[in-house]
């Protein structure tokens, strides 16, 4: 197995995170690859080809310097920006995100997320779930979730991709397949490993001969194996030498391929952002639309740095037009294409921020409410959900559980969260989506 690693990424609690890709090596000992392949089709609906495309903002952006804004509030509160109108009469946001605000008729906008955690982890943004009472083996994330139940599209696109650099975080904090197992977890093509699916000079005739390597061990396994169960090579390394000798899924990787007006109208991004922290990459949107294009069910991408206990408001000024230009090109692209119904967009962090601005400029983690952004999957959209008191403290109206949202992502998928189950390692159903979460009836 090779480790790739990036650069160290630091929150504010002191922990480094490396990005990282893990390849298997398709030979004697088994391989990742076609672990990763090995999805089991359960229940679910294969006919069509519903997906989501979850933003995740790593350190939990300022929900009152971007959608939630207090004007009215002290001055210690409510911060240096000011706002602008949106497609959505008497809705206004901040004044550095004029794109999002001139499609705000597309999105629906969540002020009132109420049961996040003080804790830098994108593990409920993943699962919908807390830590607490964990079944062996922990919670699965959505995209796992996903490729277990409904499985893969086409046989040369994992169900599940995950965009982002890995953010290494404590074992207990990073969201992964949980008891689904490795086979689920998400695939991750980032950076320099495009070139690890390709061949790199391995011709189809050696990498026949690998095959029939492989095929040996298989063999010379299943005779020994008085229970049958080597019995013929494995269909998943079938199919991850299928993914090696095809260009499906390279192709999809390369945005290049899009006009140049398309792939100027999501932008740059900028890989320097905060220093060693995680890149703000404009290109990741672009290449997640190519992908559930392709036939990915759900893929993730970790977009910026928000931790924003000093520097607040020059912090923001940088990222918010970054992230303004590359999601309002998304939700565009995907209504261009006749993808608004079938492509579900999240966007959201791990909590929100303190009311009260600090002596640093910054705001501090506040778990109690949060900001939350959907569009696609035929939602209703053009509309805001929820409130917050005049500091933007506290949910005043409707609030909102993650599950919640989950609940409904499943549904645009075609997934009935009352009858779908999947088993944990001691055999137990499970549910998508913890007790008392239904489809938000706003949304569908």
């Amino acid at each position: 197995m090779l480790n790739l690693f990036g650069k160290p990424k630091r929150f504010c609690d002191g922990i480094t995170r490396r990005s990282f890709l893990k390849i298997g090596a398709l030979g004697m000992g088994g391989a990742a690859l076609p672990e990763i392949l090995r999805a089991e089709a359960a229940s679910g609906v294969r006919a069509s080809h519903k997906s989501i495309i979850m933003i995740y903002l790593p350190g939990g952006p300022p929900h009152q310097d971007t959608f939630d804004l207090k004007l009215d509030a002290p001055s210690e509160i409510r911060g240096e920006f000011k706002t602008i109108p949106t497609s959505i009469p008497g809705f206004h946001i901040c004044e550095h995100l004029p794109r999002l605000a001139k499609i705000m008729d597309k999105v629906a906008v969540i002020r009132s997320m109420s049961d996040a955690r003080d804790d830098h982890s994108d593990f409920m943004c993943l699962t919908g779930r807390t830590r607490t009472n964990e079944p062996p083996g922990g919670w699965p994330s959505f995209g796992s979730l996903i490729a277990r139940v409904q499985g893969p599209v086409d046989a040369a696109i994992p169900p599940f991709m995950g965009l982002e650099p890995r953010m290494q975080h404590k074992p207990y904090n990073a969201a992964g397949p949980g008891f689904l197992g490795v086979s689920h977890r998400s695939f991750r093509p980032e950076g320099d490993c495009k070139s690890d699916m390709a061949l790199n000079g391995l011709t189809l005739e050696r990498l026949s001969d690998r095959r029939a390597l492989l095929q040996s061990f298989d063999t010379m396994r299943r005779d020994a194996d008085a229970s049958g169960l080597m019995n013929g090579l494995d269909s998943f390394n079938e199919q991850a030498f299928g993914m090696m000798t095809s260009s499906r899924l390279l192709k999809a990787l390369d945005f290049q391929r899009e006009d140049r007006r398309t792939i100027e109208r999501y932008g740059k991004g900028d890989a320097r952002t905060h220093g060693d922290a995680a890149p703000m990459l404009n290109e990741q949107f672009l290449v997640a639309r190519r992908l559930v294009e392709a036939g990915a069910r759900a893929v993730t991408v970790a977009y910026g740095f928000w931790d924003y206990h000093g520097n607040n408001f020059g912090n923001a000024r940088n990222d918010l037009p970054l992230l303004d230009q590359g999601l309002s090109a998304l939700i565009e692209d995907l209504h261009a294409r006749g993808l608004d119904k079938d492509v579900s967009v999240v966007v959201w962090g791990e909590f929100g921020r303190t009311p009260v601005i600090n002596k640093d400029a910054g705001r501090d983690h506040w778990p109690r409410v949060s900001c939350a952004l959907l569009a696609g999957g035929g939602m209703k959209t053009g509309q805001v959900i929820g409130a917050t008191d005049r500091w933007g403290g506290e949910p005043t109206e409707r609030p909102v559980r993650f599950g919640e949202v989950f609940a409904t992502l499943y549904q645009n998928l075609g997934l009935d969260i009352s009858k779908v189950t999947v088993p944990d390692l001691t055999g137990r159903p499970q549910y998508l989506v913890p007790d008392g979460c239904l489809p938000m009836k706003e949304l569908v």
